[in-house]
């Protein structure tokens, strides 16, 4: 998840990893929690497989450090600037995506698993992929949810009242399996329409 989420990001611009961060949690949700400790490890992954790079590094600005002024107190103060110095700013590396990233995330795109999250992760990269994959992944999509859909209903038949909550609770999850499948049919019947129109457009060099 979040190695698809970075891949997809960085195709989009070259980030710092402070701003990466950010991005990823406007992709993942306000609730995500993505912290360094797991961002930086994911980062080395994909840069160890080749599929990002550093492409610059922000030194950040010097310090001036005091000169030497041949008193006690001089020295001692020069001395602490310079190993203030010594350690530095924090060096910030811009991460870009390499034609190998892009082929992951091609790949990762197109991995038949599939969940709410990761649906809804794919979702939001939509731009990177081609149209076939598109229709091919909303088509998925739309048999899972009919699939679930059908099983809802089956166990909303069998309970009868025993429970008035649990069945409320399952039409509920009915309504709103019900009202994905129609936001899906939505999207899907947008990508034909764009496939048509852009089949029909006339090509270069015909009146």
């Amino acid at each position: 998840m979040i190695e698809l989420a970075i891949l997809g990001i960085l195709k989009e611009s070259e980030l710092h990893g402070y701003e990466l961060k950010k991005h990823l949690r406007r992709v993942l949700g306000p609730l995500s929690n993505v912290s360094f400790g797991s961002l930086y490890p994911a980062l080395n992954r994909l840069e160890r497989q080749g599929a990002v790079a550093v492409v610059a590094v922000d030194e950040g600005a010097a310090r001036a450090v005091p000169p030497m002024t041949g008193s006690f107190a001089g020295e001692a103060a020069a001395f602490r600037a310079r190993r203030l110095v010594t350690r530095g700013p924090r060096n910030k590396k811009v991460y870009g995506i390499t034609a190998a990233g892009e082929a992951r995330l091609a790949e990762l795109m197109a991995d038949p698993a599939e969940d709410e999250r990761s649906f809804g992760m794919k979702l939001a990269f939509f731009r990177w992929c081609d149209r076939p994959t598109r229709l091919h992944l909303l088509e998925r999509r739309r048999s899972s949810l009919r699939a679930r859909l059908e099983e809802t209903r089956r166990a909303v038949g069998t309970r009868g009242n025993d429970d008035p909550y649990v069945r409320a609770l399952m039409e509920h999850d009915t309504e709103s399996t019900m009202h994905d499948i129609a936001w899906i049919n939505r999207l899907i019947a947008s990508e034909e329409q764009a496939g048509e129109e852009r089949a029909t457009e006339p090509t270069g060099g015909q009146p």
